[in-house]
């Protein structure tokens, strides 16, 4: 743990947020914390000071990222693993996450328009609230029929990613 106060915690978030990829992964590498490379990417602004100020927090004790209410929205997330990830209430509108791993991931309330999930491994995913209008979905990705239908309702378009073709 990083023996500092809140406001002390928001500051150094802030100074990470404020370095360049390549200077936020050195400071990542330093705490041990390299494979969420991710933060590399992710947006300077109020939702992300929170989410950083998490990570820093206890960096030892890092399991399963907590990305609640983060702003990962217009990234490119090929092939992560947010396995048990808390993405609630989470702006990934516009993101890609083609063929990542979301198995046991919270999407509650979480923001998936235009965002492209094809792919990715969805088992156990949890969908209440989710917004997923234009959201792109592949087949065979561990939903259930049910969840399928549902997120169809809702806008999701399910598409292969071999083949381009649309359901």
């Amino acid at each position: 743990m990083l023996d500092t106060s809140s406001e002390d915690l928001r500051c150094i978030a802030i100074q990470f947020l404020e370095q360049s990829p390549p200077q936020r992964l050195h400071i990542l590498r330093q705490l041990g914390i390299a494979r969420y490379e991710f933060l590399t990417k992710i947006h300077f602004n109020e939702a992300n000071i929170i989410c950083i100020m998490r990570f820093l927090k206890y960096p030892s004790r890092l399991k399963f990222p907590n990305l609640q209410e983060a702003d990962l929205s217009g990234l490119n997330l090929d092939g992560l693993n947010f396995i048990k990830a808390n993405l609630s209430a989470a702006n990934l509108q516009g993101s890609s996450l083609v063929n990542a791993d979301l198995l046991f991931a919270n999407l509650t309330k979480a923001d998936l328009r235009n965002a492209d999930l094809r792919g990715t491994t969805l088992n156990e995913t949890i969908w209440s609230d989710t917004l997923v209008d234009r959201c792109q979905l592949g087949v065979g990705i561990g939903l259930t029929h049910l969840q399928r239908q549902d997120l169809q309702l809702r806008g999701a378009k399910f598409n292969d990613l071999e083949t381009g073709s649309e359901e």
